[in-house]
């Protein structure tokens, strides 16, 4: 009878120091509500992309439908962003040259979306992905210069945009990734460059396997 109390109170000790581990780990559990709860929320509902119009570095206007039966890997910026963004697309140029040439283009392209249409114009997105080497046909930058078909892409897929009113805007970074029926199904660490990347190479395999 003792032996099992102690075992109970132990049980008990090791879990409170758990919860407490989880709690400080997670900053009073906010991390988790507000941001890993709301990507596990996108990938479980899997929002398809809405029907828009897109103008990419090069002038073009297309839908969604330019990139039917590809999978498509997806940033959002904006060209003025002297911080996280510079970052995000850096990554993004890191997970596109992991990649075997074999799939780009062919089962995926990438996509660099701008949340700032009046100012990322296709002149200003054109000299922006040379920065990053982008060649503007396996990894194209667009904007959608209409605001309300931004905002519905935007909300769907769960992306916080703020301006500060400066001409800056506060928001959230991920690469997400938008699969051959236009579905989003994975969110992913930005910073988790090879990770990504294996993610990508696994589902293309997969993919082909099947």
């Amino acid at each position: 009878m003792i032996k099992n109390r102690q075992t109970l109170v132990s049980c008990i000790v090791v879990l409170v120091f758990g919860l407490f581990l989880f709690y400080a780990g997670t900053d009073g559990f906010t991390a988790y509500t507000a941001e890993t709860a709301r990507v596990t929320k996108l990938v479980e509902e899997q929002p398809h992309f809405p029907e828009l119009t897109f103008e990419d570095s090069a002038g073009r206007t297309y839908s969604i439908s330019e990139f039917e039966g590809k999978y498509v890997f997806i940033t959002f910026i904006y060209t003025g962003c002297t911080t996280i963004c510079i970052k995000l697309e850096e990554n993004m140029s890191q997970v596109y040259n992991l990649l075997p040439s074999e799939y780009l283009g062919k089962d995926i392209v990438f996509l660099s979306i701008s949340f700032d249409p009046g100012k990322d114009d296709p002149a200003t997105l054109n000299k922006y992905k040379d920065l990053f080497g982008s060649d503007g046909e396996t990894w194209r930058m667009a904007r959608i210069p209409d605001q309300d078909q931004l905002d519905t892409l935007l909300k769907k897929f769960g992306v916080i945009v703020i301006p500060d009113g400066n001409g800056n805007f506060a928001h959230n970074s991920a690469f997400y990734l938008v699969d051959r029926q236009g579905a989003l199904v994975d969110v992913m660490d930005f910073t988790k460059v090879n990770e990504a990347a294996d993610i990508l190479i696994e589902t293309l395999e997969a993919d082909r396997g099947n």
